[in-house]
């Protein structure tokens, strides 16, 4: 009896121990279901207290998106991007500056909208009902729904359409015990977890960090790094084409509404945005836009595949090196220098102006003379010849204490001639402005030369000069300066 009790003691032991273990391998199981790494929590943050009127004080609309090859790129020097030209005609139809605020992490898109930081957040947002309870989204600009991404076999070409169908998962009910990788505070996140209470079992979720985009985790699909993940449809189906052993077919979701997101403090902000919207979208220019960044799959690639495309290569134009040659020895960022080269002949080294004007850096051929160039088409004398210009009239301007508003200076006096600026500096002298001071100062009587008012003013010495040009000019310039600093750096 005693040996008896010894075994079922053991036994009973040896039950306990098993069932013991069992927990622990079912709590890890279940602790499997959600792996997240270098993920940013969603804080939050009351909004602050600004709309439309102290943005039109401010003169400037921020608009918060991502880097993205459909949403804001750079690409030969030109700023592009769906939400990038959307908003381009808002801002110049309010007569207000656009400041695009580039989020580094999707995740803190939310907070930095609340704090200040942007007055909109556009890149393609997802209403759901728990964003709602954070910020007023816009009427929806567009209709997707959201796709599951994941790679074909790697023999796919030499398959039959329905072997690499049979390879993949064409259901939702296939992704059960499997893991799909998505961001936390991501619309896909969320309805992986719909998905689970809908089918009653676990889709496992590893969490992404919130600083990849949509399209660099496509591309770890593409290159196996993930096995699954979930994209908005319309941002998938233009991507496949680029990673064409990706399949994007299976749906994840129904229909689903793409709008923008403001503060819940701005109303009026975002009835101004609804009635722009409204405006724009009776335009043929929308589905243009709409079009040129999601349905033209041709120059999707050729973007993408160009050393130009400056997020991936760095390199604006194949001008670059000969820029940073003789910035240097002007003394200015050649990336700003690059924005003025842009201005004047977007890289065209063959273009002509109405006026004579040849080349990179638009050199008129009596300067160009001046300035010993034998070839004016020629891009390395364009560019040593432009830039000695430049310093000309740099160093016309050393009254002027701030570099920057020296800068503007020179740059306006490259465009339409010294003499006119100083016509301008001494109308703004004249009616009490800060003369050594071109934003809000100098730049207003340049713009008005045009005006009989001001030619015809004693002070002024050289007359008429259509003053929209250069006032434009310096502010395209500078405009176009901060969005290559911005993007030049990702």
């Amino acid at each position: 009896m005693k040996t008896n009790k010894l075994i079922i003691q053991k036994n009973l032991f040896q039950l306990l121990l098993f069932v013991a273990l069992f927990g622990v391998l079912f709590s890890c199981s279940k602790d499997k279901k959600e792996t997240t790494f270098n993920t940013s929590p969603l804080d939050n943050v009351s909004p602050v207290d600004i709309d439309l009127q102290d943005i039109l004080d401010a003169g400037v609309l921020r608009v918060i998106t991502t880097y993205s090859p459909t949403g804001y790129f750079l690409y030969k020097g030109k700023i592009m991007g769906f939400e990038y030209e959307i908003f381009k005609r808002l801002t110049d139809h309010l007569e207000v500056d656009l400041e695009i605020v580039l989020a580094k992490n999707v995740d803190s898109v939310i907070p930095m909208l609340n704090r200040g930081q942007g007055d909109i957040i556009a890149l393609g947002y997802t209403i759901t009902s728990d964003r709602k309870e954070a910020v007023n989204f816009t009427e929806p600009y567009m209709i997707t729904h959201q796709s599951l991404i994941q790679r074909k076999p790697k023999n796919w070409r030499k398959m039959t359409k329905d072997k690499i169908k049979a390879s993949l998962a064409t259901d939702v009910i296939d992704l059960i015990n499997d893991t799909v990788s998505v961001r936390k505070n991501s619309s896909y996140y969320k309805r992986l977890k719909e998905l689970s209470n809908e089918l009653g079992d676990s889709i496992y979720i590893e969490i992404l960090p919130g600083k990849l985009s949509d399209e660099q985790i496509i591309e770890m699909v593409s290159n196996g790094k993930i096995k699954y993940s979930i994209i908005d449809h319309h941002k998938a189906s233009i991507h496949k084409s680029y990673f064409p052993n990706i399949d994007t077919d299976t749906p994840v979701s129904l229909s689903q509404r793409i709008a923008w997101a403001v503060r819940k403090t701005s109303p009026d902000l975002l009835n101004l945005i609804n009635d722009g919207l409204i405006a724009i979208k009776r335009k043929p220019d929308y589905n243009v836009i709409y079009q040129r960044y999601f349905e033209n799959k041709r120059q999707f690639n050729k973007r993408l595949d160009s050393e130009y495309y400056t997020a991936t290569t760095g390199k604006f134009s194949k001008y670059d090196e000969i820029v940073k040659k003789y910035s240097a020895d002007l003394g200015w960022d050649w990336i700003l220098v690059k924005s003025l080269i842009y201005q004047e002949s977007m890289f065209n080294s063959k273009n002509q102006s109405w006026a004579g004007a040849k080349g990179l850096m638009q050199l008129m051929p009596s300067t160009a003379k001046e300035l010993g160039v034998s070839d004016i088409t020629d891009p390395e004398q364009n560019i040593k010849a432009g830039s000695q210009y430049l310093k000309r009239m740099y160093s016309y301007w050393n009254q002027v204490p701030d570099s920057i508003q020296r800068i503007k200076f020179a740059m306006a006096s490259y465009n339409c001639g010294y003499s006119h600026v100083k016509d301008a500096q001494k109308l703004a002298e004249k009616n009490g402005k800060d003369s050594l001071v071109w934003d809000n100062g100098v730049d207003y009587y340049v713009l008005n030369l045009s005006k009989p008012k001001f030619y015809n003013d004693p002070v002024v010495k050289f007359g008429y000069v259509r003053g929209y040009e250069p006032y434009k000019y310096v502010k395209e310039i500078f405009d176009r300066y901060k969005n290559y600093k911005t993007l030049a750096t990702q």
